[in-house]
């Protein structure tokens, strides 16, 4: 698969595209020319960020309204990567946090994380790769998250996704790549979006190296999807991160968790 939207007419699929990592792939991928799929819960937002980018880059841009968290809400999403103009880009980006722990939490809360984090990913993932693997070209690239490489959230099922979304594309991305086509999961650390915020999880004790850009971690995964990678880990503190995660004895693992959790603060805890 090229990246390149010149070869032909590109188009990107990308959920959550209103805010945060899903916003900075969608500028990014209008002003290299790609025609875009949005696809997001806020209509009035998606209309907004739809115009723009057609003032500004003058291309075809389509918006979906979407709940990705219900069946109702896949199905409209699947539909539209298996009918009409082919889809060259899925970017898998809609995601949620809770700001409370499992032991607080409510079953109806946690299987909602999960119908968004995991059965939404698994269902337009399957539903995009099988046009792609037919046209022998195409990309999907899931947001995971450093989180999904350890447990260093006590008491938080979004590692847990993370790991299933890291692991499943990691997968799949190697019995799609004979037909062609590209899977990657993107692995960013702290990013400035307004994902914490909307959890409402307290972030005022987290140092300030530790945050990313989300256009800087969208410029890299689009590199290393370029190169084939499987994972993609933007930033070179969070390539070291993650090499301790997967290394590092569990008992040391659990007191970095604990101290994490104390500088994240205490609306998380």
């Amino acid at each position: 698969m090229t990246l390149d939207p010149a070869t032909a007419e590109r188009r990107a699929l990308i959920t959550g595209a209103t805010a945060g990592i899903g916003a900075a792939f969608t500028r990014r991928l209008a002003a290299d020319g790609w025609h875009l799929v949005l696809v997001a819960r806020d209509a009035g937002r998606l209309t907004e960020l739809a115009t723009e980018l057609g003032a500004r880059h003058g291309r075809e841009v389509e918006t979906i309204s979407a709940d990705l968290s219900t069946d109702d809400g896949c199905a409209v999403v699947e539909q539209r990567l298996t009918d009409g103009s082919p889809v060259h880009l899925l970017i898998n980006n809609a995601g949620i946090s809770l700001n409370k722990p499992f032991l607080r939490s409510s079953a109806e809360d946690e299987a909602r994380l999960l119908r968004l984090n995991v059965h939404a990913v698994m269902r337009l993932t399957m539903a995009a790769l099988r046009p792609m693997t037919e046209r022998r070209d195409g990309a999907v690239i899931n947001v995971s998250s450093v989180a999904g490489f350890g447990a260093v959230m006590p008491g938080s099922t979004y590692s847990a996704s993370k790991a299933w979304v890291t692991n499943f594309s990691e997968s799949v991305g190697q019995s799609a790549r004979p037909y062609g086509v590209r899977v990657m999961a993107l692995c960013p650390g702290y990013t400035r979006t307004e994902f914490h915020q909307r959890a409402g999880i307290n972030m005022s004790k987290t140092p300030e190296w530790m945050w990313l850009r989300a256009e800087d971690v969208v410029g890299e995964a689009l590199r290393d999807l370029g190169k084939g990678k499987l994972v993609s880990i933007p930033a070179w503190k969070y390539k070291v991160a993650v090499a301790g995660l997967r290394h590092a004895p569990r008992r040391l693992l659990q007191a970095v968790a604990r101290d994490t959790r104390g500088r994240i603060g205490r609306d998380e805890s």
